[in-house]
């Protein structure tokens, strides 16, 4: 099935087409959250210089959503890592990589 995997980290471990686009998909959206907070953070720094009552309320929100935001982030790729590790673990049992793969990983749940 010509396509479906490719190889990659220089030691022929296959990786599914299906991470590939898993990546892509979610690096995206953190660029979305990124660029947004980016807005945020400028409507933020003019409403803390205008020193005006009604847009430093404002910004309370604004933070909020912008702290939202970085948790959706820290999400994303919290996920990205569990699936990235599940597939790596699914791909090759037997492998050197995954075991050290497996154990870094399991070494930063238990840090967390």
């Amino acid at each position: 099935m010509e396509g479906d995997t490719f190889s990659s980290l220089g030691n022929g471990t296959q990786i599914d087409n299906k991470l590939v686009q898993n990546f892509q998909k979610s690096f995206v959206q953190v660029q979305n959250i990124l660029d947004h907070n980016r807005l945020l953070i400028n409507e933020i720094n003019q409403n803390h210089e205008s020193k005006i009552p009604d847009n430093l309320s404002r910004n309370v929100g604004l933070i909020r959503e912008l702290n939202n935001n970085i948790q959706r982030v820290v999400d994303v790729y919290s996920d990205l890592s569990s699936s990235f590790c599940k597939s790596m673990e699914s791909s090759s049992e037997g492998d050197s990589f995954t075991g050290t793969l497996q154990s870094d990983s399991k070494k930063r749940i238990r840090s967390s």
